[in-house]
């Protein structure tokens, strides 16, 4: 009934109980979509070199309002031209109080075909030298 909403390879790509590629399917595939874009820095796929995030050039930027800002504009810049099922609704960046060297990014958005209101938060690492795996915290709004 919800298949509009699409079925994609799992992130990361992973072999299922019946070995096969893993699926993400409906509003699964849509957050591990919005991680995708947000962890591919821009020129990094050859054959889509727009592909991806500007995120990735501020790394070694001072963990002040101005980079929090462009994080902000980054991360809606490419949700907005990567990710057509959503409506990015509030994009704010601010840095984490318990790690200095990451900012955390919570997105707002809502799938359009369903109007599914949901957020997540994306932590981004400014510093080398941090965990490199992300985890995004998925949270459906009332």
């Amino acid at each position: 009934m919800r298949d509009f909403l699409g079925t994609g390879w799992a992130f990361p790509v992973r072999i299922d109980a019946h070995g096969r590629i893993a699926l993400a399917h409906q509003e699964r595939d849509i957050e591990e979509a919005i991680h995708i874009i947000l962890l591919t820095p821009k020129g990094q796929r050859v054959m889509r070199p727009e592909f991806g995030c500007q995120i990735h050039e501020l790394i070694f930027a001072p963990n002040d309002a101005t980079t929090a800002g462009l994080a902000a504009h980054y991360v809606e810049e490419a949700l907005g031209m990567w990710e057509p099922r959503i409506r990015v609704m509030e994009v704010i960046a601010a840095p984490d109080r318990e790690s200095p060297g990451r900012l955390l990014v919570t997105i707002r958005y809502e799938i359009k075909a369903t109007h599914d209101k949901r957020s997540l938060v994306f932590p981004f690492y400014r510093i080398p030298g941090e965990p490199e795996t992300t985890r995004l915290t998925i949270n459906r709004e009332p």
